[in-house]
């Protein structure tokens, strides 16, 4: 869908007929090209589950940060701007298809492919007697202790229901102990129990057999009310508005006021409220009523109420066959176990290509800088790294031997918060020096700068990333990892963590673009400078790999550049507002998305000029909010074997891919490239697993 923002001209080159694509719409459109992984015969069927319980996590987030704003509008009337009644009304019509299609995927589909695999999730009429008697005992030893019901009167009002927490309502007939006809009731479903629970051989008949834990509580709803009557039920879960807001400038100490918030965000404004299918008419509007939420916030469902917790399934199952076969990274190629990091950085920069190579590579890093005596400070950011941190016990480690350790760690990071908190008051409490970088900004920059004593001199080495430092997340995320002793960018990096720590001005940098100060402006220069190229006749080629482009100014730029004669590829996994291949306006851009076994999460930034090239990684994407609202690195990769390994591995594939890859179309659509070689084709991910299997077995190691 075309946003009803019109691209300003700032060059005779732009044009006002250009309307960029709208942001929401663009982000429902990423997950479903992620459900069509759901869909695709060639992906083991395990992993077809688990793509269908990602869109629905996706689609989670979705509406607990997007949605407000639209729901609010519509609530209004508002009927001008960005968000209005109809904005409203458009992406819910969008998300309920989505929703329906999810769910017809999940029950004419999967289900009937895993029943064939003698795999069988078994609903209360299914079950024989012995698998009734298995559940009734069950319930009774571990469910009912942990159930209170709650019958609705003027003294026990509607119980406050927590984000995406799952509940059963339930109509009663009859009249309660003390003589009154109250009618309804709430049933919380614990969290602290699974959502499923493979039933014993013994009673699976040959199959392995599990159980929701929603059916084993429905199947026994009428023991939680003796003398009551049971009738009209029905599960439900609300989705909450859960991006924290807090104001800066107005508190004394950040980490409390997102502690606070946080116990707050499982309340927030109701924005989507899920039913089963057959939920009555009289319970839906009871609870829309009880949420304030209209008609078309509600969503029937025809199967689990929260797909998301379906991905336990793939790990109870866990079979081989019904999985990707295999994959561990091998060792970073450019590196020997065991030789010193200072010594072989002394030779040259080293990069890492996650997950084909293994995080290890950076764990390694880190743990050689603890252990050395020589090493006397370490300074890290810390954005995502998750509970549990090898990480983060090896910069606790640093510490015990009186390292001096910086961590910027950034508290406001989505849906990490709690951890990062938990992190930040750990390492104080040790002595380490914790800063939560710049107020009004978070620090999304990843850096990880040692200072070590070598003769006379001090050297520092460092490694900066496109991604997190989260080993999990290292294995299942494409992301660049760079290793430097560089003087000059090691000393950009140090001026970086000083002015995050003192706030000082930055000095003038050598290899780094920092934002939100240069790196907007740099970009918008460089693209630009190839424009001024092609119009005289020179050629000019732009290749670009982020996960979002949602910049107007950037947007803007690279129309100019097209419209100039500059060739220009984009590969944006997420959401994309330029719209490519507009005939007269944007013919020479394309756009494509890679959707494969791996999240692309690297950002790449390649610009040619003739016969001189420039190449920058990133942790920036070209989002209005990494480019002025949060503090990001780019830099340059100057060595020109490095620079050609990564264009060979990180751009060149990728625009080749004819299996995983989606090339946006005129109207705002993506297209599946050569969708009828479904099994078949060049897959950029596959042909990088290969390559670096070779690498793993010893063919082909530099």
């Amino acid at each position: 869908m075309l946003s009803s923002v019109f691209a300003s001209p700032t060059t005779p080159d732009a044009t006002v007929s250009l309307q960029f694509l709208d942001r929401d719409h663009s982000i429902l459109a990423f997950n479903e090209r992620v459900l069509d992984c759901a869909k695709r015969a060639d992906v083991p069927l395990l992993e077809r589950l688990r793509f269908l319980c990602i869109v629905s996590s996706n689609l989670d987030e979705f509406f607990e940060v997007r949605a407000a704003l639209h729901l609010t509008a519509a609530q209004a009337r508002e009927q001008k701007g960005a968000y209005t009644e109809a904005s409203f009304e458009a992406l819910a019509e969008a998300a309920h298809d989505m929703v329906a299609r999810q769910y017809a995927l999940y029950n004419d589909e999967l289900m009937p492919l895993f029943d064939k695999q003698g795999i069988k999730i078994v609903s209360h009429g299914d079950r024989n007697a012995a698998q009734r008697q298995w559940v009734q005992a069950y319930f009774e030893r571990e469910v009912r202790p942990l159930l209170i019901p709650v019958g609705l009167d003027p003294s026990h009002p509607f119980p406050q229901v927590a984000n995406k927490s799952l509940n059963f309502i339930v109509r009663l007939g009859g009249r309660d102990a003390f003589g009154r006809e109250n009618d309804i009731a709430i049933v919380k479903v614990p969290r602290v129990l699974p959502r499923l629970i493979r039933m014993p051989a013994k009673v699976s008949g040959g199959h392995t057999c599990f159980v929701s834990l929603s059916s084993v509580i429905r199947a026994h709803l009428n023991e939680l009310f003796p003398g009551r009557e049971v009738g009209q039920f029905s599960q439900f879960r609300v989705t909450r508005h859960s991006d924290l807001a807090v104001d800066e400038d107005d508190v004394r100490n950040l980490r409390t006021a997102l502690r606070l918030g946080l116990e707050q965000r499982h309340y927030g404004q109701a924005v989507r409220l899920e039913v089963s299918a057959g939920c009555s008419k009289h319970l839906s509007d009871f609870l829309l009523g009880q949420f304030n939420l209209p008609e078309a916030s509600l969503y029937r469902v025809h199967g689990p109420v929260n797909l998301v917790r379906l991905t336990q399934l793939v790990d109870l199952v866990n079979d081989p066959r019904l999985l990707f076969p295999a994959y561990k990274g091998c060792y970073p190629t450019q590196l020997v176990p065991g030789e010193s990091f200072f010594e072989r950085l002394k030779r040259g920069d080293v990069s890492i290509h996650q997950p084909f190579e293994s995080f290890d590579g950076v764990l390694d890093f880190l743990r050689e800088a603890v252990n050395d005596p020589q090493v006397l400070a370490i300074r890290q950011t810390i954005y995502r790294t998750g509970t549990d941190s090898e990480m983060m016990v090896l910069l606790r480690e640093a510490v015990r031997r009186g390292k001096e350790v910086m961590v910027v760690l950034e508290l406001k990071a989505r849906f990490d918060e709690e951890a990062n908190i938990n992190w930040a008051e750990m390492l104080e409490s040790i002595g380490a020096q914790v800063v939560y970088g710049v107020v009004g900004l978070k620090t999304h920059a990843k850096m990880l700068l040692v200072t070590r004593r070598e003769g006379q001199y001090l050297r520092r080495y460092a490694h900066l990333s496109t991604g997190n430092y989260n080993p999990k997340t290292a294995r299942l995320y494409t992301d660049l990892s760079y290793l430097t002793a560089d003087p000059a960018l090691t000393a950009d990096i140090d001026n970086v963590f000083v002015h995050l720590a003192g706030q000082s001005k930055l000095p003038k940098l050598n290899r780094l673009w920092v934002a939100p100060f240069q790196l907007h402006k740099k970009l918008i220069e460089k693209i630009d400078a190839l424009g001024d190229a092609a119009a005289v006749g020179k050629d000019a080629r732009i290749v670009a790999k982020m996960n979002a482009l949602t910049d107007e100014a950037l947007m803007l730029a690279l129309v100019r550049a097209g419209q100039r004669g500059v060739k220009i590829d984009l590969v944006v996994r997420g959401a994309c507002m330029l719209p490519a291949q507009v005939p007269g306006l944007t013919d020479n851009i394309r756009v494509r998305s890679i959707i494969g076994r791996f999240l692309e999460h690297s950002r790449v930034f390649y610009f040619r000029c003739a016969g001189d090239e420039a190449l920058y990684l990133s942790s920036a994407d070209w989002m209005n909010r990494n480019m002025l609202r949060r503090v990001e690195l780019a830099w340059s990769v100057t060595d020109p074997l490095l620079r050609q390994r990564i264009i060979d591995e990180c751009l060149v594939p990728y625009l080749h891919d004819g299996r995983d890859a989606w090339d946006l179309q005129s109207d705002g659509t993506y297209q599946r490239v050569h969708p009828s070689n479904a099994g078949g084709g060049h897959g950029a991910q596959a042909a990088l697993m290969a390559r670096y299997a070779a690498r793993n077995s010893g063919a082909g190691r530099p």
